[in-house]
């Protein structure tokens, strides 16, 4: 028998509230003590919508636009906004006109029109047409239909790119989001109604135009801050996508249903080396460099990429000898600490910054130098024997996340360095208007890889997720465009290899943990994928360094 009312405690007070009462409707009542917007609740340990209602006794959370999981509903919801309002336009200018979400840049993702001149006086339409629609205060709907209705509904609309995507689907249902009478499918949760989505921003880019969000102030777009090098390398990557004819998970996934997935494997793998053979090409035309400075996010597979291009110059005569910046760690008692008392390894500071310059400025000058290794169990550097001198063709190939930063080697001859900047940086969209963030690929490889060699859980993996990722904002991130090379680590087809390791892994995490949600969000995603057989994949390949069996012993 249902209840007439529920008990239920927000932010640690207990309340009765009749059965039925939208959880909108608390959000209102509660929002005068939220400096930011209201967009979603947590309710028994479970993201709910804000049309949904109260069905239980539980506990509640309100996730505003600054929690993570708001945060990504909010520029979901202004995507489809964006949509719409293109939409719109077409309509209004009786053409035919598709946009497409192509990657994030900046705080923002970088989207294509085809079928309309893109200026700036089509951009001051658009944004003004959005602006409507928000004052309109539209509701943002959700409906369950089958996945063959899907199906069909996608190929009415002449998204190809869904209807290849659900044609794989094994749920029997699909929700679909619509806008008034515009219709879309959306990986994620959504906000109540446009009236919420007042911050954004258009900005014309590099033949596309960029929408803009919060980010720390989150009633304030962010400033387009172009990152051209990085564009540059997204778009190279998506050019192989076109080589291979995969853009999206739909179009990998024909090419594994159809018996290609092999020749993708082969020429995905060749077109990485090619590229690393290329740069390898560029350091020998380059006597005067000495060191090879390597950074990048984790999980960005930096260590097999080192051995790679390390072998790709011996094959033209250089001598490269790889070198873990981790080697000039601090002695464990000295390294910094975090205000909850924890270690800070990721900050400069963690490094020897004097015993670096010295040792590298020793052999730059041609002498013979002893160089550390860390003992991690021991938290010590130690001295084994381990000598180097530089010769003619002798190179450091040194890879850590401060290689970018110039405080790490502020002794060096800018002359003697040449700088690379390695991130994975998937090619894939899940489909036309729904990015694949770069972040999901790299926490499944270092799930995988954490779970092989380090025997950590997928839940303790999640857990720090979110320290590695401050950490890569604050050491790495602002230093990328300082990059002299930029490389794409990212396989196309790796997650569908991924997909078999990480589910077992992630179906672990128990339901009551509060990993759960990204678990199930992970498990989610992973089941867009049809699985691929890791037997065709090199030993060399720096997929390898994450599911094992790597020529270079990582």
């Amino acid at each position: 028998m249902k209840k007439a009312t529920y008990q239920i405690i927000v932010n640690g007070e207990e309340k009765c509230y009749p059965a039925g009462t939208l959880f909108s409707e608390l959000a209102r009542e509660y929002q005068p003590q939220y400096e930011d917007d209201i967009v979603l609740v947590m309710f028994n340990n479970r993201l709910k919508e804000l049309h949904k209602s109260l069905k239980a006794d539980g506990e509640l959370t309100f996730v505003t636009t600054r929690d993570r999981a708001g945060r990504k509903a909010y520029r979901r919801s202004v995507t489809f906004l964006m949509q719409r309002a293109v939409h719109n336009l077409a309509e209004e200018d009786g053409k035919t006109v598709s946009v497409r979400v192509e990657h994030s840049i900046s705080q923002g993702y970088y989207c294509e029109l085809t079928g309309e001149t893109l200026d700036e006086s089509y951009i001051s339409r658009l944004k003004s047409e959005m602006q409507k629609l928000v004052e309109e205060k539209i509701l943002i709907k959700k409906k369950s239909i089958s996945t063959d209705e899907a199906v069909a509904l996608f190929r009415e609309f002449g998204m190809r790119d869904k209807e290849r995507l659900f044609a794989y689907r094994r749920s029997s249902k699909v929700n679909i989001y619509s806008i008034g009478r515009y219709e879309d499918y959306f990986y994620g949760y959504m906000a109540p109604d446009t009236g919420y989505l007042k911050y954004f921003e258009l900005e014309l880019y590099e033949g596309g135009f960029v929408l803009l969000f919060p980010d720390k102030d989150t009633k304030t777009p962010s400033q387009f801050i172009p990152s051209n090098k990085l564009f540059h390398v997204l778009k190279e990557s998506a050019e192989w996508g076109e080589k291979l004819d995969i853009g999206t998970i739909g179009a990998l996934n024909d090419a594994i249903a159809q018996g290609r997935i092999r020749d993708v494997i082969l020429v995905s793998e060749a077109l990485m080396e090619r590229k690393i053979g290329s740069m390898a090409e560029e350091i020998a035309a380059m006597p005067g460099k000495k060191f090879v400075m390597i950074a990048g996010p984790s999980s960005s597979g930096k260590t097999t990429f080192s051995h790679r291009l390390s072998i790709q110059m011996m094959a033209l005569g250089l001598k490269p000898h790889p070198i873990a910046l981790d080697d000039y760690y601090v002695d464990r008692v000295d390294t910094p600490k975090h205000p909850d008392g924890t270690y800070n390894f990721e900050c400069l500071e963690a490094l020897d910054i004097e015993l670096f310059n010295r040792d590298m400025s020793a052999l730059l000058a041609g002498e013979r130098v002893e160089l550390p290794i860390y003992n991690f169990r021991t938290g010590k550097r130690e001295y084994k024997g381990k000598y180097k001198q530089l010769g003619e063709n002798d190179i450091l190939v040194l890879e850590g996340i401060h290689g970018l930063n110039d405080k790490l080697s502020y002794s060096l001859p800018k002359s003697s360095k040449l700088k690379i900047y390695i991130s994975a940086l998937t090619q894939l969209n899940i489909d036309e208007h729904n990015s694949l963030p770069t972040t999901d690929g790299r926490m499944i490889r270092r799930m995988v890889r954490d779970a092989r060699t380090r025997n950590i859980s997928a839940r303790e993996t999640i857990a720090m997720w979110g320290s590695v990722r401050k950490g890569e904002e604050q050491y790495i991130f602002p230093f990328q465009e300082e990059a002299d090379i930029m490389f794409n680590s990212a396989l196309i087809y790796e997650l569908a290899v991924l997909k078999q390791y990480a589910e077992p892994l992630l179906f672990e995490i128990d339901k009551n943990c509060p990993e759960y949600l990204e678990a199930k969000r992970l498990l989610k995603f992973l089941d867009y994928f049809l699985p691929v057989p890791s037997e065709d994949i090199g030993k060399n390949s720096i997929l390898r360094e994450f599911i094992g069996g790597s020529c270079f012993g990582v």
